[in-house]
């Protein structure tokens, strides 16, 4: 009985976001995902091969929130683009905080499959018309 009443609850609360926010909360979501994703990989660097105690825990951590996110915006995203937005977009960044953060080198032969990637996720937008 309790858990019946959590669940109802649980689906007021979860169907009321999605109805106030309609499509933007889906693609807020998603914005959630990439970043958390984007930190879960900064951590696993940080993590030094599991080494590192609390970078290691939020490896885990960022990448669960990622997935949860991931799947809450496909609730009402396309599959094909919304995976694609958040590997590209994730990968970009993950670059750029490489090459800023972690001395990573930069070549021109990165920016330009950077710019595919960016190409790539266009091409699927688009064909969503």
């Amino acid at each position: 009985m309790v858990a019946q009443f959590l669940v109802r609850v649980n689906q007021e609360l979860i169907g009321n976001i999605f109805f106030y926010g309609g499509i933007v909360v889906y693609w807020l979501f998603l914005f959630v995902a990439i970043l958390t994703e984007v930190a879960g990989t900064t951590a696993m660097k940080l993590a030094k091969g599991f080494s590192n105690t609390i970078p290691s825990i939020m490896v885990f951590v960022l990448y669960g929130t990622s997935l949860i996110f991931l799947t809450l915006a496909l609730r009402r995203l396309h599959m094909s683009l919304a995976y694609a937005i958040w590997a590209g977009i994730g990968t970009a960044l993950i670059t750029f905080i490489g090459y800023l953060y972690f001395n990573e080198p930069m070549s021109t032969v990165k920016l330009i499959s950077l710019g595919l990637i960016v190409f790539g996720v266009i091409g699927l937008s688009s064909g969503e018309a």
